[in-house]
Parts: structure tokens; C-alpha cells; sequence
């Protein structure tokens, strides 16, 4: 895995990071990103009672700071993080936005903070609790906790299963498969783009898209911007501090889990170039401003990591692209409301391949450094790391501290990679034999 990117170039890629792509291609490989990016970014906020407009905005603009942070190096992409949900919507009905902000704005210090640590301490210690054996599991886990979501988003329609659901999920699904394999060319760069367009296509002509509301809707609209000493009184609330601020430390887990997979795809090592202390700035940063002008906070998004393992465009460029056009979308109106109008089960189809395609990734980091699972220490740490990941057995403190399924599997993983001995007791009895029957 290369730790500099200044000389290398990835030729596996059809577009490197630092590749450039004309300008119609750029447009079309920038939407997509934007699109496969739009529904969860936009459920955050509809779920708390935020603006999903200003949220959209923030993401973009958090996109573009991160990119610059980490020197252009790191094609990521900052979405409005789930993680945060339960204390937001708790303190919507109590504080309203400004306790979510001071909690948001402190999630972004804390992320600054840790970066500092890091940029003074070093980042040798990332190889030595993070190997292969910890490593594949965890990417599997990213891609594979998100199975669940996807199924749901296809197959339920107001908490009952629906077969014609389904059935746009499939027909999703599958154009996106058979645009990968049959298209070649710049249509053939944009397989996950096409199949959105297609699938909601269809649901319009089966009625699951309100088109009057997107008709009814103005061009352009302000975002709600919330922004402190202006659209409100700033005053210290440390409760609400205190409710969203811990959880830094939750998503840092799964922001360094996005890192991995980033750096299998792209032949990289991010934690050493441009270092781990830059990415999580580039987070903080970006959470940081989100809370400054009204959004939740953000994080790196595994849908556009997705689309990056199977276009095999990483470009920084596209990132930016689609960053631009968050932007702009939260702006123009009716735009955004035909985008918030993308029926669930469009998503569910098109996130079963962008998800599995990162648990898949996890299967390649594993095989490419040839981990023997029939050793009992590797076998012990990949099975304890993925179930407990996958079925989500999250660790809950207190009414709103929880770490993750992904969170808390990761930190199992390190641990047993730290505590336990190269060989089980059984394993070298068995060796001391046959030694001696030799």
C-alpha cells in the first residue's frame, strides 16, 4: 500500500485522484455522486426537524473543506451523520436548534482536538492495531451493517411489506448490473446515475412520486440558515453540550473504518498521507461549520465510497463536483423537492450493490494479505468483529451515549488484536507433537 501519493498513480483506476475528467463526463460523474449521496443526507434532518436544504448545503461546503485539508489527497464525501439523531430530535423539542448547534459545533472542536493530539504524538501506531485481520472484518462490517437499512428502504412502504416496492428495488438493482456490464465509454462511467434516473422513471408512472408537490414547488428558495448572534441568542447549554459532544468519539471509530476502505480502493494509505490527523480535521471542520449555519453534523459517507469501488472513479475533482452541486441544489428549489421526492425503494435497490460492493472490499483486504483463518486468533478476532457489527449489538451509556455496532466492533477488534497470542495454547501443543513424532 503506497503512503505517498505525490509519485504514485493507480492504474487499476479509470480516473485517479488527481485525474481530471472533461467536462460533460465531469457533470454526469458528479451527479451521480450527488444523487447516491442525497437520500440519507436528506433523512437526517427530515427525521430531527431540520432544513433538509440547509443540511444539503452544509454537506457540500463540508465536502470542499475537507477535500482542501487533506491537500486534495482523500476523495470523500461529507454526508449528515446518523449517529447523532436520537439526542437531536430530543433536544429539537426541548432547546430547539441552538442546543443542537452548541452540540454540533462541539462534536467539530472535539475532532480539532484530537487531530492536534495526533499531529504531536504521530500516527505509527494506527499499522499496529489496525492489520489486515482487523481491518477486513471492519470494511465488511461498514458494508454489511447497512444490509438492513437497504432491505427496508426496498421492500416496506409505511411499516408493511409491498411488492411493487420490491419490484422497483429489483428492476434498480438490476439496470445498475447491467449498465456496469454491458456500457462501455462515458455512459458506462455512469451506471449508478442511470439506474436512479430509470427506477424513478418508473415510480412516477406507478404514482409513488408526488408530482404535484414538485410542480406546486418555487425555483429558488433560501436555505434556512441558523446562525448564532444572528437568527438566534447564543447562551451556553452544557446539557445539550454534554448530549451530543461524547459521541465524537463514536463516529471518529467509523470515520477511520471509511479510511480503511478508502485506502483498498485506492492502493493508498491515507493514515500516513496525508495523515490521520488531517482527515479528522477535515471532519471536525466541516461539523464545525455545519453547526455555525444550521445543519447536523456531518461525516464521510460509505454510498459515494460505493459508487468510487464500483466506477472506479476517485477522483477529488468528481467530489468536488458533487459538493457544488449540493450547493447549488439547496438553493434552487424545485430541484430539490424532485430529489426528495426519490422513492425508498429506488434507494434500497441501488444501495444493495453500492453496500455490498464495500463488504466486498473487506473479502479482498483479507485474501490480497493471505489471513490464515484457520489460525485460532485470527478466526476469534474476524468472527467476534463481524457478528457483533453486523447485528448492530451496540453498547448504550446513559440515554443518548451509544456506541455503534461499527463503533463498538471495531474497538473489540483492537483489543483482541492487542491481548491476544500469535498461537492458541491448543495450536502449539500441536506443533510441540508433531515435532516430536518427527
Amino acid at each position: 500500500m503506497q503512503q505517498n501519493q505525490d509519485d504514485f498513480h493507480d492504474d487499476r483506476a479509470i480516473l485517479d485522484i488527481h485525474d481530471m475528467p472533461k467536462f460533460w463526463p465531469w457533470v454526469g460523474l458528479s451527479l451521480q455522486h450527488m444523487f447516491s449521496m442525497f437520500g440519507s443526507t436528506v433523512i437526517v434532518p427530515l427525521l430531527v426537524g431540520l432544513s433538509p436544504s440547509i443540511a444539503l448545503f452544509s454537506s457540500g461546503v463540508g465536502t470542499l473543506l475537507h477535500i482542501m485539508i487533506t491537500k486534495r489527497k482523500i476523495p470523500a464525501y461529507m454526508g449528515s451523520s446518523f449517529a447523532f439523531i436520537l439526542p437531536m430530535t430530543a433536544l429539537m423539542k426541548t432547546t430547539g436548534y441552538p442546543g443542537i448547534a452548541q452540540g454540533v459545533i462541539g462534536v467539530g472542536l472535539v475532532y480539532l482536538l484530537v487531530a492536534l493530539i495526533i499531529w504531536l504524538v504521530g500516527s505509527d501506531w494506527v499499522d499496529k492495531i489496525l492489520p489486515p485481520i482487523v481491518v477486513g472484518p471492519i470494511v465488511m462490517v461498514i458494508g454489511l451493517s447497512l444490509a438492513g437499512s437497504a432491505a427496508t428502504d426496498a421492500m416496506m412502504k409505511n411499516g408493511r411489506y409491498d411488492l411493487e416496492y420490491f419490484m422497483v428495488a429489483l428492476f434498480t438493482l438490476f439496470l445498475a448490473i447491467f449498465f456496469n456490464m454491458v456500457f462501455k465509454g462515458f455512459i458506462g462511467l455512469i451506471p449508478i446515475l442511470l439506474a436512479i434516473v430509470c427506477g424513478y422513471t418508473l415510480s412516477v408512472f406507478l404514482g409513488m412520486v408526488d408530482i404535484n408537490a414538485i410542480n406546486n414547488a418555487a425555483w429558488f428558495q433560501m436555505p434556512a440558515f441558523e446562525i448564532p448572534g444572528i437568527s438566534y441568542h447564543f447562551k451556553i447549554n452544557w446539557q445539550a453540550i454534554i448530549s451530543i459532544t461524547p459521541i465524537a468519539f463514536v463516529t471518529m471509530t467509523e470515520h477511520m473504518g471509511h479510511i480503511m476502505v478508502l485506502n483498498e480502493i485506492t492502493g493508498r494509505n491515507f493514515f500516513k498521507d496525508p495523515g490521520l490527523n488531517r482527515t479528522l480535521a477535515g471532519d471536525g471542520t466541516a461539523s464545525l461549520f455545519a453547526g455555525l449555519v444550521g445543519g447536523p453534523a456531518v461525516t464521510s459517507y460509505g454510498e459515494n465510497i460505493g459508487v468510487m469501488a464500483i466506477t472506479k472513479i476517485h477522483s477529488v475533482y468528481v467530489l468536488m463536483g458533487a459538493a457544488m452541486f449540493a450547493i447549488l441544489f439547496s438553493f434552487v428549489h424545485k430541484l430539490n423537492v424532485l430529489i426528495m421526492q426519490m422513492p425508498l425503494p429506488v434507494i434500497g435497490g441501488i444501495s444493495f450493490l453500492l453496500f455490498g460492493t464495500i463488504a466486498t472490499s473487506g473479502i479482498q483486504v483479507m485474501v490480497e494479505n493471505r489471513v490464515d483463518l484457520g489460525l485460532k486468533r485470527n478466526l476469534m478476532i474476524a468472527s467476534s468483529v463481524m457478528v457483533i457489527g453486523v447485528g448492530n449489538a451496540y453498547l448504550q451509556i446513559g440515554p443518548s451515549f451509544q456506541f455503534t455496532g461499527l463503533a463498538l466492533a471495531t474497538i473489540i477488534g483492537i483489543v483482541l488484536n492487542l491481548i491476544l497470542p500469535p498461537k492458541a495454547a491448543s495450536e502449539i501443543e500441536q506443533e510441540v507433537k508433531m515435532h516430536t513424532n518427527e
